[in-house]
């Protein structure tokens, strides 16, 4: 079955209000493309719950803070299509930037409180850019549930927020991380990743789990951060921007984790941005 593509609008609204009149419920994936098992995962998911899925496919300009970084994002639309064909998924909803930012568009949407730590505090803006466009995205699909992988658990965090301030009438939904068999997170960077890279990527995530291992047995989190920033050092990442434990209720640093925590990390490798995060038992 092709996967219908939706460019415009107009057409996805066109469609959404059949759908809406019809009584059925819509969930939508929002991805950035280079769809992946995890992204898939995710459609999976949306179509266990809702009777219509939209993927959408659109890389957002307003979240990166680099253009080479934009310009360099992986672009796969067609095989994105193909992967999707067996989900046999409602429409894929593809517009150009016209679609999403109009000419004379001036308005930004931004959580405060959350955002400037972890990823916000090394990419001023990010977050502004991602609230913005899911903002937009949910109200053209008309959807009831979103669905979010929680590999980016901050982005999770901020887009619940963001709809729960803004009353948007959507549950957004998240999903467990999915990894590849030697434990790397899945992620579209990963494409950008040499062979000699790729050897070394899983690293990330195994220092993170001897940590949690240990932080299980009663070890504070202090006495083990900088160690494990110099073992991913060791391993060939160049620079690391966080490697921190901190609550999942609103991101407060933490020591011990005596409340719902996850230790998240972020670091670069071969001049690719790796992110990962993984739950922290709570110890007391």
């Amino acid at each position: 079955m092709t996967t219908p593509i939706i460019r415009t609008l107009a057409d996805l609204r066109q469609a959404a209000r059949r759908w809406h009149m019809a009584g059925e419920t819509i969930g939508v994936v929002p991805t950035m493309g280079a769809l992946h098992d995890g992204h898939l995962s995710l459609v999976a998911a949306a179509k266990a719950a809702c009777d219509r899925v939209i993927v959408t496919i659109f890389v957002n300009p307003k979240q990166f803070n680099q253009t080479s970084d934009l310009d360099n994002y992986p672009r796969t639309e067609e095989e994105d299509a193909r992967k999707l064909e067996r989900f046999a998924v409602d429409a894929v909803y593809a517009p150009d930037v016209s679609q999403i930012y109009p000419l004379g568009f001036c308005t930004n949407v931004s959580v405060t409180g959350m955002t400037d730590v972890l990823c916000g505090a090394h990419r001023p803006g990010h977050f502004d850019g991602v609230a913005t466009v899911v903002t937009k995205l949910f109200t053209q699909t008309a959807a009831d549930k979103a669905f979010f992988g929680e590999k980016d658990f901050q982005q999770l965090m901020v887009v619940q927020r963001m709809a729960r301030d803004l009353d948007i009438p959507i549950e957004v939904v998240g999903c467990p991380t999915i990894r590849e068999e030697d434990g790397l997170a899945m992620s579209s960077r990963n494409l950008l990743l040499s062979d000699r890279a790729r050897v070394h990527a899983p690293r990330l995530n195994e220092v993170m789990e001897e940590v949690t291992e240990k932080m299980a047995q009663g070890t504070a989190f202090s006495a083990l951060q900088a160690e494990a920033v110099a073992r991913l050092e060791t391993a060939g990442f160049t620079e690391v921007d966080y490697f921190e434990v901190r609550s999942c209720a609103a991101l407060q640093l933490l020591d011990r984790p005596t409340e719902p925590a996850r230790l998240f990390a972020a670091a670069w490798l071969a001049g690719v941005r790796l992110i990962d995060n993984i739950d922290v038992p709570v110890t007391g």
